[in-house]
């Protein structure tokens, strides 16, 4: 077993049904996937392995007293968010996480505001180590090629080509998966996260009515969202949102949870975003089965 992986039990390749999820950070994870992540990682004779492509080290933090950890003080919150992020998926019941190409090989990037609302840009000068790096791609690319020939899973799920709202460790990382898919034979789909707009305005409206969110509503197109006609698959994962609400908050220096109902949280910046009971998904590669699909193994073949 490579030094970064975090394993538990048999080979993922050796389950029938194999699900490969690649994030930018730690806490993307919980926030865009968790419950598809608990479902899986539920299911019989189903292997679920998250790659997560660093360490989050320019994340905001929220703890006064974890300030220390920052980038501009003792640059330690990387490995803050390593324990972090083993808390969120043993909140998710999954077994199986790596680092691409090692804890740490690459670094968060950071991000620069781009206009209204959370539209993310990258910044004007990089870390050498930085994840978005124009010269690593291919470094990158070699690194999750060796993961999916370990796992051979049929099914990878990423960010759409615009990292969901721009930021160059989501756009990298789509990036990455993109180009490593075409490097193997075994993956039949690939699919981005996404929230459709009818979810996001529902959920938006359930929040406005509740008297003691600690959250602020965000104003008209602050969240990012997609048209609903782009959606192709919404997974069920109503039975899971206990271990959701966990897993975010693990993640104690970046989000806050708020069990509702209905159940919200926040980032950082502390504008809420409803936890519903469905995620969604687009299907990038592969033939759908059905429309929309309702299970991400939907016509795969073991």
């Amino acid at each position: 077993m490579a030094a970064y992986a975090v394993r538990v039990g048999p080979p993922a390749s050796a389950a029938r049904h194999r699900l490969l999820l690649v994030h930018a950070h730690p806490d993307d994870e919980s926030l865009a996937t968790g419950g598809t992540i608990a479902r899986y990682a539920a299911a019989p004779d189903t292997s679920v392995t998250l790659v997560t492509c660093t360490l989050g080290e320019l994340g905001e933090i929220i703890p006064p007293e974890l300030a220390v950890l920052a980038a501009d003080h003792a640059d330690q919150l990387g490995g803050y968010r390593i324990g972090e992020l083993a808390a969120a998926c043993a909140a998710l019941g999954l077994h199986d996480q790596r680092f691409l190409g090692g804890a740490g090989r690459w670094r968060d990037s950071g991000m620069a505001l781009a206009g209204h609302g959370v539209r993310a840009a990258l910044p004007e000068v990089l870390h050498p180590r930085a994840f978005a790096a124009p010269r690593a791609l291919d470094a990158q690319v070699d690194a999750l090629v060796d993961i999916l020939e370990d796992v051979r899973p049929q099914v990878v799920v990423s960010y759409d080509a615009e990292g969901g709202y721009g930021h160059p460790d989501h756009v990298r990382a789509h990036d990455v998966t993109a180009k490593a898919v075409t490097r193997v034979s075994f993956v039949q789909k690939r699919y981005a996260c996404v929230r459709g707009r009818s979810m996001l305005d529902s959920g938006l409206a359930a929040l406005a009515g509740v008297p003691d969110l600690p959250f602020r509503l965000p104003g008209p197109d602050e969240l990012p969202s997609v048209p609903d006609a782009v959606v192709t698959t919404r997974i069920d994962v109503s039975a899971f949102r206990a271990a959701r609400l966990a897993a975010i908050r693990a993640h104690v220096t970046q989000a806050w949870a708020h069990g509702g109902p209905p159940p919200s949280y926040a980032v950082t910046n502390r504008v809420a975003q409803p936890m519903p009971d469905v995620e969604e998904f687009v299907l990038l590669d592969g033939v759908p089965a059905g429309r929309p699909e309702t299970d991400l193994f939907a016509g795969v073949e073991p």
